[in-house]
């Protein structure tokens, strides 16, 4: 049965509807659903016999899918409650072992996650690249919450929430561009729901489909990027401010219409990272204004 929160964990409840907005940008219609999916989950109106919640995620790469699970689960549980897997390195039979185990007395990967922990989230990224047979342990989980490794423990996940990434249709959604987005939304859960077969999709309680990143989605991505990346050397002792060029460049290095935040993410940290790297190399002090030279095309500090 579970307990009554307690008053910290409801104040994250309440307060997740404020937070994912701000750390998940561009995709808005989705983050009520999670928001309510989690809320019910922590508050004991979910059936004991299967998880909390259960969660599919679908888009391009980029756009924030696995960002959201990261922010939701270290909200709700703290750092440490989050197991990632990644789908495309369980391909074939032998896989199934690494998961429960493959020989009398080993407990493989998800036996040693129940070990660590009793509530959490469960990731899986790629699923639609699992094998069959590790799909049958995916279908197991969304089913009954329970999953008997090779020791012959039956181990109880009603505890976690279970989350499936998927890229299936991510194709159509970056180039059907001028369809509505009702419509581009139920050709790729068509898609998924092909792919990774019809009994698993059923058993999913949210089917979430993420829009592709407009150009100011990554602008305000980049400005949070960037602050956070200022906030990031001011502990290190290199206090910046921000020049009204630096932005602006950045985007422009950083933007892809295709691949979402990562580029934007990787410029960020590379270009403040060589600017400051500049200063420290030559004998200088990191601190100043961080502005675009541009006579080299980069970031200084002035």
């Amino acid at each position: 049965m579970n307990k009554t929160p307690d008053s910290h964990k409801l104040t994250n409840l309440q307060e997740l509807d404020v937070l994912l907005p701000r750390e998940i940008r561009g995709q808005s219609h989705t983050i009520p659903r999670i928001v309510s999916a989690v809320r019910r989950g922590e508050l004991g109106l979910t059936k004991p016999s299967r998880p909390r919640g259960s969660f599919l995620l679908l888009g391009p790469t980029g756009v924030g899918k696995t960002e959201t699970v990261v922010v939701t689960t270290n909200h709700v549980f703290g750092d440490g409650k989050l197991f990632r897997f990644d789908m495309s390195e369980f391909q074939n039979q032998e896989a199934l072992g690494l998961l429960l185990g493959a020989r009398l007395g080993e407990i493989g990967y998800l036996g040693a996650v129940r070990e660590r922990a009793a509530e959490g989230s469960l990731l899986f990224d790629e699923a639609e690249k699992a094998h069959p047979r590790v799909l049958d342990i995916l279908l197991q989980l969304l089913d009954a919450a329970r999953l008997t490794v090779a020791t012959g423990q039956t181990l109880d996940f009603s505890g976690f929430y279970v989350w499936l990434t998927s890229n299936i249709g991510s194709a159509e959604l970056m180039s059907l561009q001028h369809s509505n987005e009702a419509t581009l939304e139920r050709h790729v859960l068509t898609r998924a729901q092909q792919a990774l077969r019809p009994e698993i999709f059923a058993r999913v309680n949210e089917k979430l489909v993420f829009h592709r990143l407009s150009y100011e989605h990554q602008l305000e991505i980049a400005e949070k990027f960037l602050s956070r990346e200022i906030e990031f050397l001011a502990v290190r002792g290199h206090k910046l401010e921000l020049d009204k060029t630096a932005l602006p460049f950045l985007v422009r290095k950083g933007f892809h219409p295709k691949l979402g935040a990562r580029p934007m993410r990787d410029a960020v940290e590379k270009l403040v990272g060589d600017a400051v790297t500049e200063c420290l190399l030559a004998g200088r002090s990191a601190c100043g204004i961080l502005a675009h030279d541009e006579l080299h095309d980069r970031l200084g500090v002035f």
